[in-house]
């Protein structure tokens, strides 16, 4: 436990917690800290000026990071005939119709992503109490609901980021690893916070973006200055 606490503090040596940094000072100073014996995973936080339990404050979308995830991405695709074949020749890794239907019933969720063409939404539509909850059940909204299956699963495979506003308006994602060189995180960063931007929904009054953080796995939480997301 002293080895924990000892760690910890190391990695908020220098840090101001009560400072806004700019983008690419925070993402900086996170990497020179991400000293975990694995490669943390590289987080973004936002707080919104929305409340999402008004359907016109609703914020979700889909964006696919320029330099990727940097995480394994399991897809599982509902499908039947020929864009089950399509979906297992794009890389998807469970591909199936009734059958998979009653695997996720029992509970065997080993995936990370689920896609599915829009005629077997009905029988997917049956597995709302089990993806739902997990922010897996597919939607068209996302382009999770679609007849270009092979483009759904390479863009999953390939670091397209779902996102969706929390009760309390904030929308978190990991948008890469701590091995990535700073140019690449600080452009997945950018990336996020631009679709996130041009998710507002009509019904958000006042300021949108109020407060933003970036973290590693093991890290701590920085503040970003808001204004520096939207410099080139």
């Amino acid at each position: 436990m002293a080895k924990i606490a000892k760690r910890v503090a190391k990695t908020r040596e220098g840090i101001d917690v009560d400072k806004a940094y700019g983008l690419v000072e925070a993402i900086k100073l996170l990497k020179e800290r991400a000293t975990a014996k694995f490669d943390e995973t590289f987080e973004v936080a936002m707080n919104l000026g929305v409340d999402p339990r008004h359907a016109d404050q609703m914020v979700r979308g889909v964006v696919n990071l320029p330099n990727g995830t940097g995480r394994t991405v399991r897809v599982a695709v509902f499908a039947r005939n020929e864009k089950a074949d399509e979906a297992r020749a794009a890389g998807a890794d469970i591909v199936g119709a009734e059958e998979l239907v009653d695997i996720v019933q029992k509970g065997e969720i080993n995936f990370d992503r689920c896609i599915a063409t829009p005629d077997m939404m009905p029988l997917v539509g049956r597995l709302g109490k089990v993806l739902g909850p997990r922010g897996m059940m597919p939607n068209p909204k996302v382009g999770t609901v679609t007849t270009d299956i092979a483009g759904a699963v390479k863009a999953s495979k390939g670091g397209a980021v779902e996102f969706r506003v929390e009760k309390a308006g904030i929308i978190h994602a990991g948008v890469g690893k701590a091995s990535f060189d700073a140019k690449a995180i600080e452009e997945n960063v950018r990336a996020f916070t631009d679709a996130v931007v041009k998710a507002k929904p009509a019904g958000a009054k006042g300021i949108y973006l109020k407060r933003v953080s970036v973290t590693t796995t093991m890290g701590p939480g920085l503040k970003v200055d808001v204004s520096s997301l939207a410099e080139a």
